[in-house]
């Protein structure tokens, strides 16, 4: 705009705008009584100015010189620039790849492109819009479907053709020498591969049809296989050592093994199919000692840092941990990826601090993590910064003083051992307090005492972004007009802690206690353990998980468990336990175990899954129906917290389950990743794509089993 109005000036005569400076000394210009205020603050700022204030201080000079004349061409200005901004838009609309929203379905008209299921919102179509007349013309190549799908799902994938897998008699006058009769036994590296989406073993003839998932090796077929686990990162963050030496670490922050994922790199070349560099996989030994250098480092799938000094690469060696039974060389670091476990040589000092960055398997978009939060940030100020302005989550709450932010700048690990011992949040009245970790960051908060919420009356608490393990939140009775506490995108370690084996160090203790009335507690986006909400408050869940372990212990409850907890309203819920509640209002929810409900005249169940000897109000559309549908049960990729198929629902899920939403999509917390529509839109889409005569299976590759499911 300072631009535009600059221009318009100097277009006129030298004479006018003399006069108008002129007259600009003795009437008032376009400068208001507020920006002439701070005009005069700029020029008088001593320091020196940063960048935005330089031009704050330019425009507001500009605007002092502007008498009449001035004034006018300013409002012409700002029409000029609106109009040159919507000529520039026309311009870039005639380009997909820069085009507005709403210009994206004329444009896909114009081409043919048919638009898929609306509900998958995470999924862009301006990139398979864009890809529509070069999927044509590859129509039916191996490379075009992997895109394709890859499009569609916003998952990785790859697509194999398995008639080049057959082992037949050659023809003579097409030889294939790398097809073989059968597998060589000195190759490690294939052999590794069987059944995955990688592997180039020769097969005798399958005859049963790939598209019920059934068989692969055949010459019409075509297999596409997805990755929907994704690879989260976490960076900087201290290893946990092990009690049993001072030179063995885990890389999770829970103490526990885990597997170290793949970070994905992206295929540059069209015509590329996806290699094990490429997918969310979990790393081997094997192919860690092979190809090491693609990857270690801090932009690639792991690195290692001590004191914050990332270590070289060829100081690292792959080696099987399992047990503890080997011994890093005296100056390397031992590292195994499929243990997530690593040993300082004895040769090397040993650091302060161990920092890893890697990446785990798991959904993402809950329960803490590296993703995009910004948007549910509730305050913006003021803000003290942990650790820059002050060393503890404690030292920056006492300095707070009961209203505004708390933010944890890093990825690091929190525990009340540091002064002045357990973390207690204190609010003063009709105020708010936020601890949340920054936008990048998943902080763990290790702690031996209860993470303590009090506030003066209609004050609120939120939790954002953190990872808490070691002990519960509580809300106590005593002298507490606490009336919100939110958690969000958080998760509360179902079972308190994880041992090393990555059971549960308390299973069915509560993660959550609200022991006041009138307080409400809303879980978002968030993991937790039991909860136990006094019966003269509520709760409110929303694409979460609440795990109490087995089906038998008891998730949700007033405190002592004998009493049922306050009013409950859940949406896109997995529950896992009995619940017990004075009423319910459910919908697109699952809960494994039995439910209990007082007064069960008011709300009711929609598109859920409840036991059939579950107490509850008015069904509908729920699962199972008393007598029919009884083997409508949901079947779990995987219950135990860590996993990366946690609480996923399998394949082989009856889609009363597995499509039983009011949007066809799944039950539970993960309805909104709408994983039925992608699959159903990639088949689509096959349709269109496929040659004549060839068929295409769908094939999911996860930890459940090695090679999928």
């Amino acid at each position: 705009m300072t631009f535009d109005t600059r221009r318009l000036l100097e277009l006129l005569p030298a004479i006018y705008r003399l006069r108008d400076i002129e007259r600009a000394s003795h009437a008032p210009g376009v400068l208001s009584a507020a920006e002439a205020a701070e005009l005069a603050d700029l020029e008088a700022d001593p320091g020196p100015l940063s960048p935005p204030q330089r031009r704050r201080l330019e425009l507001l000079r500009l605007r002092r010189e502007c008498g009449p004349l001035g004034a006018l061409l300013w409002v012409l200005a700002d029409e000029i620039a609106v109009l040159e901004e919507n000529v520039a838009q026309l311009d870039d609309d005639l380009f997909v790849e820069t085009a507005a929203p709403w210009v994206l379905p004329y444009i896909g008209d114009l081409i043919g492109y048919r638009p898929l299921h609306g509900k998958v919102t995470r999924v862009a179509r301006r990139a398979e819009v864009a890809h529509t007349i070069a999927f044509r013309r590859r129509k039916g190549t191996a490379s075009m479907l992997e895109q394709l799908a890859r499009d569609v799902t916003d998952w990785n994938a790859r697509a194999v053709e398995f008639f080049s897998l057959l082992a037949t008699t050659q023809s003579m006058n097409h030889k294939r020498l790398a097809n073989r009769a059968a597998p060589s036994m000195r190759d490690g590296d294939g052999l590794e591969l069987i059944g995955s989406a990688f592997d180039a073993m020769p097969r005798s003839l399958d005859v049963r049809r790939i598209a019920t998932g059934a068989g692969r090796y055949n010459v019409p077929n075509i297999g596409i296989f997805l990755w929907p686990i994704d690879a989260q990162r976490l960076r900087s963050s201290p290893a946990t050592p092990d009690q049993s030496d001072p030179r063995r670490f885990r890389f999770s922050p829970l103490g526990n093994d885990t597997a170290l994922y793949t970070r994905p790199q992206r295929e540059d070349d069209i015509s590329h199919l996806a290699e094990p560099i490429n997918v969310p996989a979990p790393i081997t030994r094997r192919r860690l000692f092979r190809h090491l250098d693609q990857y270690y480092g801090v932009d690639r799938s792991f690195a290692v840092a001590f004191d914050n000094v990332v270590q070289p690469l060829d100081r690292i060696d792959v080696c099987d941990l399992s047990g503890w039974k080997r011994d890093a060389s005296p100056s390397r670091i031992a590292v195994d990826p499929v243990l997530g476990r690593l040993i300082v040589g004895a040769g090397l000092t040993l650091p302060g601090t161990v920092g890893v960055t890697f990446h785990y398997g798991g959904p993402s978009e809950m329960g803490a993590g590296e993703y995009e939060r910004r948007a549910t940030f509730a305050l913006r100020d003021p803000i003290i910064r942990v650790p820059v302005d002050q060393p503890t989550i404690q030292a920056a709450l006492q300095q707070l003083r009961g209203s505004g932010v708390v933010e944890i700048v890093d990825s690091g690990r929190y525990t009340d051992a540091d002064p002045p011992g357990a973390i207690e949040i204190d609010v003063t009245a009709n105020t708010m307090v936020e601890l949340r970790a920054a936008e990048g960051r998943r902080p763990t908060l290790a702690l031996t005492k209860p993470l303590t919420l009090r506030g003066g009356i209609a004050s609120r608490v939120n939790l954002n972004g953190l990872l808490i393990t070691g002990a519960a939140i509580d809300v106590p009775q005593a002298a507490n007009g606490l009336r919100q506490v939110v958690v969000r995108h958080c998760t509360l370690v179902p079972g308190r802690s994880l041992n090393a084996n990555g059971s549960p160090t308390a299973p069915g203790e509560p993660s959550v206690r609200v022991a006041i009335d009138d307080c409400a507690l809303a879980l978002d986006h968030s993991i937790t353990g039991a909860l136990r909400v006094r019966a003269g408050s509520r709760a409110t869940l929303v694409d979460s998980i609440v795990d109490a372990g087995s089906e038998t212990s008891l998730a949700y409850a007033a405190e002592g468990g004998s009493l049922p907890g306050g009013p409950l309203e859940i949406e896109s819920t997995t529950f896992v336990g009995a619940t017990r509640t004075v009423t319910l209002s459910a919908s697109n929810t699952i809960f494994v175990g039995r439910v209990e409900v007082t007064r069960r005249q008011e709300g009711c169940l929609r598109f859920t899954y409840a036991s059939v000897d579950s107490i509850v109000p008015r069904r509908y559309r729920c699962q199972p129906t008393e007598g029919i549908g009884a083997a409508n049960v949901p079947q779990f990729a995987s219950l135990h917290y860590g996993s990366p198929r946690y609480c996923r629902l399998v394949r082989s899920t009856p889609d009363a389950i597995r499509r039983g939403s009011e949007d066809e999509s799944e039950m539970g917390a993960f309805r909104r990743r709408y994983e039925p529509q992608r699959h159903a839109d990639v088949l689509t889409r096959l349709d269109e794509y496929l040659r004549v005569g060839l068929e295409a299976g769908i094939f999911y590759e996860s930890d459940a089993r090695r090679y999928g499911q």
